[in-house]
């Protein structure tokens, strides 16, 4: 086999330098189960990616920690891997044993799960964690188990209320500070006060005893311990993004990692949303361990009516405009983030994606978390706060900024944008003028967006030329860089739905051959009988263009007709390419949902 090249960090590759090393990250991504380009239906599009992660035009991410990465390039079994491997096996071993039912089942998963072990210790491509899902998938199916740690959890849970309402639990929350506090403005007081009860819960979520022995009483020494218990750079962190000199009301998404823990986390939820905060909660889709999962919501009581003022989204593929809605109607909301293993973005949901793009701040509780946030090289797209107590006791506390590059389009931003454009509209209206919008293909065309947008822009030049006292809304006039499909669509619609169209106009073949003449060019063959019809996004535009038609009779749709567009569904992440459309007229979809 040819030498691999030598890294130092997973975010130094890009596709495309080395032949070696792209076959070997495609079968690094193959061998995982994370390639989109295999399986499209349960694994993200580099698009949906870049919701998350700042990456680069063919720079690849691997869903685990630099140290993993390196130790899998290698290509050999290195101690450190093979202890992880082994940790892995021994979770597996026990959880078989622990909750088969039948000896001939419990014999037969032990030994299918042996043989994938067995393949990982001769060949290590998976990473653990992947090999722990694949397994798990495994037991599970065969026992026709669901969760088998619903009621260990339920028990985590319980004991963590009753300890809520304990004599201890009131010291450790509202004992004063042995020093005085010192201040010169009221705020910076009340802050102080804030922070204290902040920090106690945070210390509280990672306790792991308090939930994990029955009827949990720790003495003065032991509180003392953990009251005087040091969070390197929590102070600073958490003063900067809430303390009294901001005055930004953040969007955090809230990430848990045990049962029982989830009831002081949603205590550190309370306080966020007291100081005028809005946070999203995300569970695991279905068993992985002590991770809280959506159904434990409702499967308990106590989990319940912790949750008890949260909305659920129940959808993996909410639209932006929906979750924008919710979240102005609720300061709490609880999702699933998809998945049912260790965090794995290749695997989250759309709806996990949108919330992660959508928020200011993710906060990332457990080992786990930090491992794929933290001790990864790769820059993400939103600022991350991640901690977790280690088995030795001692706390980690990290803060890693988002990228540099990356600029979030508030939702304030969006909209003052499509009022300007309603304002031009409407400006054009009362000159006496009719306002025409066009509606075209502009990402629908792998690589052809350049294009596409030239294509539009000499036609539009055209209608305006040929057309008198007419206002046309060219889409591709008003893209700003950093903005995505997410973005674009949002904004669009409030243009369309305004009632301020006369003629709505969906690009036509003809349309395409008439620009590419002006271009002097002849039609190349990936835009051969192109039409509006072969777009998403234009799709989507058609929906709401006969919705609008219906208050609004008067005004004109030209274009393809509206039973050509309906083969495809909802727009993709971040891009408005085609949806493929297989012989049963049923839509794949390729952007990672």
């Amino acid at each position: 086999m040819s030498k691999l090249p030598d890294i130092s960090s997973v975010s130094e590759i890009h596709a495309g330098q080395d032949p070696y090393l792209d076959a070997w990250f495609l079968n690094f991504m193959i061998e995982n189960n994370i390639e989109h380009l295999i399986n499209p239906k349960v694994n993200a599009s580099a698009e949906q990616l870049r919701f998350m992660v700042d990456i680069e035009e063919n720079q690849v991410f691997a869903p685990c920690t630099d140290w993993m990465f390196d130790n899998l390039l290698k290509t050999k079994m290195t101690r450190e891997l093979k202890k992880e491997y082994i940790d892995t096996w021994k979770r597996v071993v026990i959880l078989i044993h622990s909750f088969s039912g039948e000896v001939f089942i419990r014999k037969k998963v032990l030994s299918l799960c042996r043989h994938l072990f067995q393949k990982a210790l001769h060949s290590p491509f998976m990473i653990p964690s992947r090999l722990l899902k694949r397994m798990l998938d495994i037991f599970l199916s065969q026992n026709a188990l669901q969760d088998p740690y619903q009621s260990r959890k339920s028990d985590f849970n319980r004991r963590a209320l009753e300890f809520m309402n304990s004599p201890v639990f009131f010291r450790f929350i509202s004992s004063c500070p042995d020093t005085t506090m010192g201040c010169e403005r009221i705020q910076d007081l009340r802050w102080e006060l804030d922070l204290l009860e902040l920090r106690r819960y945070f210390c509280l979520s990672t306790w792991s005893d308090v939930w994990k022995q029955e009827d949990f009483y720790p003495d003065s020494v032991n509180v003392g311990r953990e009251l005087s218990r040091e969070w390197e750079g929590f102070e600073e962190v958490m003063t900067d993004l809430f303390g009294p000199d901001n005055v930004y009301s953040y969007k955090v998404l809230y990430m848990p990692d045990s049962a029982g823990g989830i009831m002081f986390d949603l205590k550190i939820i309370q306080s966020l949303i007291r100081l005028g905060h809005k946070v999203v909660l995300a569970l695991k889709e279905g068993f992985y361990y002590e991770y809280p999962t959506l159904w434990d919501v409702e499967s308990d009581p106590v989990l319940a009516s912790g949750c008890r003022d949260a909305s659920i989204i129940r959808q993996s593929q909410i639209s932006k405009k929906d979750f924008l809605r919710k979240q102005r109607q609720n300061r709490l909301l609880v999702i699933s983030d998809g998945t049912r293993e260790r965090m794995n973005l290749y695997r989250t949901s759309v709806t996990f994606a949108r919330v992660w793009k959508e928020s200011d701040l993710i906060i990332a509780k457990g080992s786990g978390n930090f491992r794929r946030f933290i001790h990864n090289s790769h820059l993400f797209t939103r600022d991350i706060l991640a901690f977790y107590r280690d088995p030795q006791g001692e706390v980690h506390f990290e803060y890693k900024k988002r990228s540099s590059r990356v600029r979030k389009f508030i939702e304030k931003e969006i909209v003052g944008k499509a009022q300007e454009i309603k304002k031009g509209m409407l400006n054009a209206r009362m000159q006496g003028q009719r306002v025409l919008f066009y509606s075209a293909i502009i990402g629908s065309i792998p690589g052809q967006t350049k294009i596409a947008i030239e294509v539009i822009n000499h036609f539009v030049a055209y209608l305006r030329e040929r057309m008198d006292q007419t206002y046309i809304v060219n889409p591709a006039e008003h893209f700003e860089q950093g903005m995505d499909g997410d973005d674009l669509m949002y904004m669009w619609e409030m243009v369309q739905r305004s009632g301020l169209i006369d003629v709505w106009r969906f690009q036509m073949v003809s349309d395409i051959e008439k620009s590419f003449e002006l271009m002097g060019k002849k039609v190349p063959p990936i835009w051969a009988g192109r039409d509006s019809t072969y777009s998403t996004g234009c799709t989507k535009e058609m929906h709401i263009a006969l919705e609008v038609q219906e208050k609004n009779p008067e005004m004109q749709i030209i274009g393809p007709s509206p039973e050509k567009f309906f083969r495809r569904r909802e727009y993709g992440v971040g891009k408005f390419f085609d949806a493929n459309i297989d012989n049963g007229g049923i839509v794949k979809n390729n952007y990672g949902a």
